[in-house]
């Protein structure tokens, strides 16, 4: 189970290593729309958008329904819950760093003052 969970994963970050197909879910987000719809802003063919939509559609992040020749798009968010909750364990750390930081200049700040 675990391990089927990091090949799920695994798959989701690479999905959303690139810039393009994250662009797409960004708008996917908002609405529902059309291969072509997403190919548009990118000045990409829409052999290329498809392209990117079925690694989209591979790891659960888009689904595609066709009506005529219509291809529309949708997000499905599901498979983002596992990466989500991988980055908010790390967060915790990146807090406290932030937060020591914020301590550390606090300090420098009134010695500073309390020097002038």
């Amino acid at each position: 189970m675990v391990e089927d969970q990091t090949v799920e994963m695994d798959t989701v970050f690479q999905a959303l290593a690139n810039g393009t197909r994250r662009d797409m879910l960004v708008r996917l987000a908002e609405c529902d729309l059309t291969v072509g719809e997403l190919a548009e802003p990118l000045s990409m063919t829409l052999a290329a958008a498809s392209k990117h939509i079925k690694v989209l559609e591979r790891v659960g992040l888009v689904h595609q329904t066709v009506a005529g020749r219509r291809h529309v798009c949708r997000l499905e968010a599901q498979p983002l819950a596992s990466a989500s909750a991988w980055l908010r364990f790390y967060e915790r750390h990146w807090a406290e760093g932030l937060d020591a930081l914020d301590t550390l200049f606090r300090t420098e700040t009134a010695q500073t003052e309390e020097g002038q």
